[in-house]
């Protein structure tokens, strides 16, 4: 304790040291963290150049819920294993992120992005961080220029751009993106080392990329590269109607370990439902996600469409993916549906309301065949351009599992508020 406490202030002193130089102003082709970055995809790609010097922005996140969820399930509830944990109406551990973004060259950014509270890990830690290059001129001035105008390259340890829905998720406390509190039921999330290549024109875009597959690096063998991609097109097509569609591949050849449906380690937003009695915040933070369990082989792939005519957005996914862990022979497949229906309106669009339907359905390493089915409707009002306040209703059931899980027959339903600061 002592110990937080101490990397606690030091990081504090630093913090405060560095407001002279930090300021809150843009950096080229980094897209903005408050209500303006609202259905911005990829980071933009603008050949216009601000950069005179090394700058460094500062920049945070921080939410908080207050959960009225109720839970139920089929099983017997005389069974320790699958006795539901006791829920109320309650607060939710407070979420806070620290992001720093530097220009360090024309055409050169970095971003990083550290979690200083989130469910899984007490302790501050590193999220993930990338460079990200625009421009060719640390080599030589207007070194392809012609090339770069349409290219951009990006590496680093950190989510990578699998699929659209990463951009519309809540990233632990850094949640005005999401027009609803919690995430997909099947989170195609994780943090890995990856390297990806741009080429962005005229609406068209296209984008390849290569990693590890792996969340925490070392430096054994049994891994092979994985290769990921994303083809689509972008394009406002008069001052009403803005039409995006992008189709995504993902493909682990092999690996030790494989996290990429369970890999967001700030956890749930739907704290302890459906989960034991006996759960811990940390060790349970899964709670109401689907994970496949494919530990070392999977191929996936993502269908986005993004209509936005006036203050209307339809935002939709297909997703399928097959992959085993490492006991198994055969892959099994999960299936994945959702549709998000968003009006916008008032001063700036200020104001919102919506809903959503996720579906999955797939087979349990058991053999079960499994679907489950997640219905939220809600709402938001951006006070300020940095402060959001989102009200949802959320409800969920379970089909499919064997009567000795705790999910045999499973649901849970209520109403969950967020307060949500970006900047």
């Amino acid at each position: 304790m002592k110990t937080n406490y101490i990397k606690t202030a030091l990081l504090g002193t630093v913090l405060l040291a560095g407001t002279a130089q930090a300021q809150q102003f843009p950096l080229d082709n980094l897209k903005p963290r408050d209500q303006r970055g609202i259905n911005i995809f990829e980071n933009p790609k603008d050949s216009v150049t601000t950069f005179e010097k090394l700058k460094v922005r500062i920049g945070g996140a921080f939410a908080l819920q207050f959960q009225g969820l109720k839970h139920e399930s089929g099983a017997d509830q005389s069974v320790a294993a699958t006795q539901l944990y006791d829920i109320g109406n309650n607060f939710n551990l407070p979420t806070a992120n620290l992001d720093i973004d530097v220009a360090l060259y024309d055409g050169i950014n970095l971003h990083l992005r550290t979690f200083l509270s989130s469910r899984h890990h007490n302790e501050t830690y590193v999220k993930g961080g990338y460079i990200q290059i625009d421009k060719l001129d640390f080599i030589q001035k207007d070194f392809l220029s012609d090339f770069m105008k349409h290219s951009t390259i990006k590496f680093g340890h950190d989510e990578i751009n699998y699929g659209d829905v990463h951009f519309r998720r809540s990233d632990n406390a850094y949640t005005t993106q999401n027009p609803f509190v919690g995430n997909y039921l099947m989170d195609a999330y994780a943090t890995m080392i990856f390297a990806e290549y741009y080429y962005r024109r005229d609406g068209f875009i296209g984008m390849g990329g290569i990693t590890n597959g792996r969340l925490n690096q070392n430096a054994n063998g049994g891994t092979s590269p994985s290769l990921y991609g994303k083809i689509g097109y972008d394009k406002q097509l008069n001052s009403d109607l803005r039409v995006r569609i992008t189709g995504s591949v993902y493909n682990t050849a092999n690996t030790q370990r494989l996290d990429f449906y369970d890999g967001d380690r700030a956890g749930s937003r739907y704290y302890y439902v459906m989960e034991n009695a006996a759960a811990t915040s940390s060790a349970n933070f899964r709670s109401g996600q689907v994970v496949p369990d494919f530990k070392n082989k999977v191929t996936s792939f993502m269908i986005n469409p993004f209509v936005r005519y006036k203050g209307l957005e339809f935002f939709g996914t297909f997703e399928s993916a097959s992959g085993r862990n490492l006991a198994e022979v055969d892959r099994r497949t999960w299936n994945q549906y959702v549709g998000e229906l968003i009006y916008r309106f008032g001063n700036d669009d200020n104001l919102y309301v919506g809903g959503r339907y996720n579906k999955v359905k797939g087979e349990l390493a058991t053999g079960n065949k499994v679907d489950i089915t997640r219905f939220n409707i809600g709402g938001g009002w951006f006070m300020t351009k940095n402060i959001l306040a989102k009200a949802e209703y959320v409800n969920q059931k379970y089909d499919g599992y064997p009567t000795s899980s705790i999910l045999y027959d499973g649901k849970f339903n209520g109403f969950v508020l967020e307060a949500a600061i970006s900047f």
